[in-house]
């Protein structure tokens, strides 16, 4: 069966959502199909900071501040860095308030709440995206559907079906690996790992390795295990992560001689240890204008978080998006043109200063080159 959308969006991201929130806010319906099958097939992550000339402004756009407001983690903007031997070399107690932290479920709650029924269309995986004549674009589904559209907009993250339309850029590992661990009911049942990491984010770094924490709304501690690996480590078979146990064990073996505490934060993990190679698309990532399809968040520049835009850059792609289409009611054409012009530079700048921020913080140097770099944020904010 093939049915048609004036305006298709693949993936219910922060993106996609956002996309569609001030489309309908402007009177213009966009159809949103997400490979998951319902809103809580799977954890949505962890916590984000929304930056106010971003992700709030974005925010702003859909008329969704107030309710972000109501919705963020008192206390999440503190920060600690710390060396392997647990000594403090920044404190920061967040009271400034200027990059408030929400977990990134909660907020895509709030948006999928402010869409009218029916918007998203769950169990809607992508096989295949191809070009028709007249700037139209056809999408397969995994059950053999299809649907066309006039505009297709790939908001469908690091591994993109809609991105081949435009580029054949493919993202990069970044030499990086993550291994994402939880802590629960941290305060009660992991009372010295819950002080290690304090009531917001933890960076602890020495020997061009890291353990990054926060510690989330529910009293857990979400934590990534940060180390320089091949590009297969995760799938190699040198830590066998179905092993939850023999993983801890493989894991402690490259923190020999830390503090206790931060090696805790290892030991003491509660359930499943997650594998998550950190992947990039080159810096300046653009396209040549093509009729009818663009990209939005990750599709579009994916980057590591060193630089904390991820999901801020992503919303703004979907309030400046929808703005512009909003903007040229009769021509598609300028308002992609429009919203394009925007988005390069602005993602070229965030993701070389990602980039950037991924190698200062595994600097054998490390913690002082990442303490020094927020020393000069500090100094450039005023």
């Amino acid at each position: 069966m093939t049915t048609h959308h004036p305006i298709a969006v693949i993936g219910a991201g922060l993106g996609g959502l956002m996309l569609a929130r001030v489309l309908q806010l402007n009177g213009v319906q966009a159809a949103v199909f997400d490979l998951d099958a319902s809103p809580a097939a799977r954890p949505q992550g962890g916590m984000l900071d929304m930056h106010e000339d971003s992700g709030q402004a974005a925010l702003r756009a859909a008329g969704l501040h107030e309710e972000f407001r109501a919705r963020i983690h008192l206390g999440g903007e503190a920060m600690r860095i710390l060396d392997k031997d647990a000594t403090v070399w920044m404190e920061d107690d967040g009271e400034a308030g200027e990059r408030p932290e929400v977990s990134r479920g909660a907020l895509r709650d709030l948006l999928l709440g402010s869409l009218s029924e029916g918007t998203v269309r769950w169990g809607a995986k992508v096989t295949r995206t191809r070009t028709l004549e007249g700037g139209r674009h056809e999408v397969t589904l995994a059950g053999g559907d299809t649907f066309t559209a006039d505009l297709l907009v790939g908001a469908d993250g690091a591994w993109s079906k809609v991105r081949p339309l435009v580029s054949d850029a493919a993202p990069v590992y970044s030499g990086l690996s993550f291994v994402e661990v939880h802590l629960l009911d941290a305060d009660t049942r992991h009372p010295e790992a819950a002080a290690v990491v304090g009531s917001g984010m933890l960076f602890a770094l020495s020997e061009e390795k890291g353990l990054l924490g926060h510690r989330d709304p529910d009293g857990s501690l979400h934590v990534y295990i940060a180390l320089k690996t091949p590009t297969d480590w995760a799938t190699s078979g040198a830590i066998d992560f179905t092993d939850a146990e023999g993983a801890k064990e493989g894991l402690l073996e490259h923190f020999d001689g830390w503090d206790k505490r931060l090696r805790s934060l290892i030991a003491d993990a509660d359930g499943a240890l997650v594998p998550r190679p950190i992947h990039a698309l080159p810096v300046g990532h653009r396209w040549e204008r093509v009729p009818g399809v663009t990209l939005l968040g990750d599709a579009a520049h994916l980057m590591s978080p060193f630089a904390g835009e991820g999901a801020n850059l992503a919303m703004l792609d979907g309030a400046e998006l929808a703005t512009a289409l909003a903007a040229h009611p009769e021509d598609i054409e300028a308002a992609l043109a429009a919203y394009e012009q925007g988005l390069f530079p602005r993602s070229e700048f965030a993701a070389a200063e990602s980039a950037e921020n991924l190698v200062l913080c595994f600097r054998p140097d490390a913690p002082r080159s990442l303490v020094d770099q927020m020393s000069a944020y500090r100094t450039e904010a005023g």
